[in-house]
Parts: structure tokens; C-alpha cells; sequence
């Protein structure tokens, strides 16, 4: 029987890409957004046979918002640690908060699965070996920490019944329906793109573990369809490598086709360092990610130039985030008439 699967943040730049992988392999979905960045992103989509798309905020999901769903996939959240800081009343009720209560409404309502989308930013900042799984965390920032606590709820909610799984995600890259460019590899193409010239901040030397975000969505593909005794109640890294950020630059300088100045900009404290091990994933979840970094800086820079692309400012999230919160408040314009219990259906 065909499984329908309920997408949280389904419209965002991990989830757009996560909803057309399954619809390709066969699943039936359900799209959940709160859509603060407009529905553009699951518009080639919206009119599959399989495909429900409903609009609702996790702060206020409806009790049915699960119903008849085998399997949830958690992606809503304010998604990086800049935007995490722009509001912490806010941050807090819904990367914490309302990410706990959706956890506790796909239990109630039956469903099988609960696939949670964490990040390597949980592990702050290690000096030495690799990270594992069972190092201990760090949370440095808001984001990181209410990542780490709703992570520890929905693993403790794990039941013979009732299977949740944590994904660590490193961060994350590559071209997506709903773009973004605050993202470190896909803003250096950018700049290297527009301005001829990549800006490193700071000296470059910090670690980050990297995906590109058509391997983010495999990897939940794969979690999808794993055996419940290889990631009942477990965490799995996700990710390809591990750079330095004057690595990405340099990565970046080499797949641009005109070659753009580096620039060492010297300011900035950025305390987030550490390398991270995924040979728990390569072995539990017969993961290997595939996209390479130039590879991902060839296909934004062909989409900018194409068109299919594009510097708008809803690509850049904390600044969209606070043009929002500025205008509209902490609704993020999600106003009474859609926070009040209804789903919306959009298609």
C-alpha cells in the first residue's frame, strides 16, 4: 500500500527538494508549511496526483494535521543560527516548543515514523578529533540549543509503536527551489558570481562539516525506508566532508569559471568549530553523500546566469526574517484566521 508521508516545512530549502524526491519514488505527501517565504517553491508540484500541500504554523498545528499519515519528517524551524537570534521568544516557540508538540501530535495520531531534522551545530565548538553521535554537546547559540532539546524529546518519545530517528545535518549547500544564499558554499558562488571577489570571514581557519542538499534529502529517503532496529531512537551525522572555510573559498575559486579575488576580511568572532565523523550513517544507513562542492557552485552560477535563479530577498533568511518580524510581528504575518486550528489547502 502506498505510504503517505507529512512533511513539516515542506515549502523550505531542504524540504522543497525532500517532497519532489518522494513523489519520484512513489509516496503519497502531505506538505505542511507556515509558507513565510510564499509557496513558489512547491508550485511544479502542487498539481501531482499525490500530492496534499496545507497551510498551518507549528506553533498552532490543528490536532488532525497527522492524521493518516505513516511516517512525519520534522524540517520546521527558523533554520540557522542568525536567524535563531533575531527573536529568542520566537525562536523558542517554534524550534523548540512547537517542534516538541508536533512529535506529541504524530503519536497521538498514530503515525509509525518520526524523522527529525537536527544539526551539527549542536556540537559547538571541539578542538581534535572527529565528533561523534556521542560526543558530548555544545550548543552555542539559541538555534543549537533548542535543536539539541526538542532532538532529546522526540528520541525520548521512541515506542515499539512508534519509531523517531535524528538526522544531524551538516551545513547544508547546492541549488533549491527555495533558494537560499546565506548559506556559506552558496553565498561565496554567489559573490564569486556577481562581484568577482569571495569574502572570507575571519581567518578561515574554522571547521565546518558539509551536504549538499539533494544528499540531505537521500539520506532521509534512506532513514525512510530503514529496518526500525538500525535507527529506533538513534542520531546519525549527515554529511559529505569536512572544510575549512578558507577550503570552501578555494573550492569555490575553482569551479567559478572566471576566477574571483579571495579576501580575507579579518573581523568577526566565530566560536563554531568542529569536525564531524559520519561512519555512523555510512554504516547504519548505507549513506554516502555524492554532490560535490563544485559540483553545487557550477549549478548555482548556471542558474543565476540562466535566470532559473535569482538574488531575491527572500533567498537571504535573516533578512527576510527581520523585514517580516518588523512589519508583521512575531505572526511572521501568519495572521489569527490560519493559526486558529483550520488546515488551508493551497493547491
Amino acid at each position: 500500500m502506498q505510504k503517505t508521508v507529512a512533511v513539516t516545512g515542506a515549502a523550505g530549502y531542504i524540504g522543497s527538494v525532500l517532497v519532489a524526491q518522494l513523489l519520484n519514488v512513489g509516496y503519497r505527501v502531505r506538505a505542511i508549511d507556515a509558507f513565510f517565504f510564499g509557496h513558489q517553491s512547491l508550485r511544479n508540484l502542487q498539481d501531482h496526483p499525490a500530492m496534499e500541500i496545507l497551510r498551518c504554523d507549528i506553533r498552532n498545528y490543528p490536532p488532525g494535521v497527522f492524521d493518516d499519515c505513516d511516517i512525519v519528517v520534522d524540517l520546521a524551524a527558523l533554520s540557522n543560527d542568525p536567524s535563531g537570534d533575531l527573536d529568542a521568544e520566537l525562536t523558542r516557540s517554534i524550534n523548540e516548543q512547537g517542534r516538541i508538540a508536533s512529535v506529541m501530535l504524530a503519536e497521538r495520531a498514530g503515525v509509525k515514523r518520526y524523522l527529525f531534522a537536527s544539526s551539527c551545530a549542536v556540537y559547538g565548538e571541539h578542538i581534535g578529533s572527529d565528533v561523534s553521535e556521542d560526543s558530548t554537546l555544545r550548543p552555542l547559540t539559541l538555534y543549537a540549543e533548542t535543536c539539541a532539546k526538542a532532538e532529546e524529546v522526540v528520541l525520548s518519545r521512541n515506542r515499539s509503536d512508534f519509531t523517531t530517528v535524528s538526522l544531524r545535518n551538516g551545513t547544508v549547500f547546492g541549488l533549491s527551489p527555495r533558494m537560499r544564499f546565506d548559506l556559506v558554499v552558496n553565498k561565496m558562488a554567489l559573490d564569486a558570481y556577481e562581484l568577482g571577489c569571495i569574502s572570507v570571514v575571519g581567518n578561515g581557519a574554522q571547521w565546518r562539516p558539509l551536504i549538499h542538499v539533494e544528499d540531505v534529502a537521500r539520506a532521509f529517503l534512506l532513514t525512510l525506508d530503514a529496518p526500525d532496529r538500525s535507527i529506533a531512537g538513534q542520531v546519525f551525522n549527515i554529511g559529505r566532508e569536512n572544510c575549512q572555510i578558507s577550503e570552501i573559498a578555494y573550492q569555490v575559486w575553482l569551479a567559478s569559471e572566471a576566477a574571483p579575488a579571495i579576501s580575507y576580511l579579518g573581523v568577526g568572532e566565530d566560536r563554531r568549530n568542529y569536525r564531524v565523523s559520519f561512519a555512523k550513517a555510512e554504516k547504519g544507513l548505507a549513506f554516502r553523500a555524492h554532490r560535490s562542492i563544485g559540483c553545487a557552485v557550477s549549478d548555482v552560477q548556471k542558474a543565476l546566469r540562466d535566470g532559473r535563479a535569482g538574488n531575491a530577498p527572500c533567498c537571504h533568511t535573516v533578512e527576510w526574517y527581520r523585514s517580516l518580524l518588523a512589519t508583521k510581528g512575531t505572526g511572521l504575518g501568519f495572521g489569527p484566521r490560519h493559526v486558529s486550528g483550520n488546515m488551508t489547502a493551497i493547491r
